[in-house]
């Protein structure tokens, strides 16, 4: 069976709603990782511990308490509509209303650098939908932004086509002035 028609081990939608914003990047959290590639975090983070040099502060970085919150409530959000197989480990946490530790943040460039860490078959097909899917999103981006230039183009070079109409409806919105207006009706 080739490889493009395996069905994937995590639905792509899912991947894609554990991507957030955080610090200007798209990234993915530690606790989401692991669940996606079937680990503890715990392991997840000891396997990156113990090779620590591939992961620079442009790969990954630790969530202030605030930073965490804010995830938190999106994945709150989120884990209402999620399988009862994809729940997050970092929103059930039931003990107490805050997170014990803090999760990490990996980056496309962190999340890429986890794959040569981790090396078991679930690990490499979710790492290959996470790439993909960031490939896709990066691509949509991509041509939001090319379709806002293409607007402010044409809003720029039909704003002066249209000026004479804009002046005549502005015209026509002005109140009439009452000293040239012509008395209607019978003069008695």
């Amino acid at each position: 069976m080739h490889i493009g028609h395996r069905k994937a081990p995590v639905p792509e939608e899912y991947i894609e709603s554990y991507i957030v914003l955080i610090r200007g990047a798209k990234a993915m959290l530690s606790t989401h990782l692991a669940e996606l590639y079937g680990v503890e975090p715990k392991v997840l983070m000891q396997a990156v511990k113990r090779n620590v040099k591939r992961f620079p502060a442009d790969f990954m970085f630790r969530l202030t308490g605030e930073e965490a919150a804010m995830v938190k409530s999106k994945s709150a959000i989120l884990e209402e509509r999620s399988a009862p197989a994809l729940r997050s480990q970092f929103v059930t946490l039931k003990r107490g209303r805050h997170v014990k530790y803090l999760p990490y943040a990996f980056t496309e460039q962190g999340v890429s650098m986890l794959s040569s860490i981790l090396r078991s078959d679930r690990a490499i097909q979710v790492n290959i939908e996470i790439m993909r899917t960031f490939v896709r999103l990066r691509k949509i981006l991509a041509s939001h932004a090319d379709l806002a230039r293409k607007l402010a183009s044409l809003e720029k070079k039909h704003d002066t086509q249209f000026k004479g109409v804009f002046d005549a409806i502005r015209e026509l919105m002005k109140p009439p002035d009452s000293r040239n207006r012509r008395r209607i009706g019978f003069a008695s």
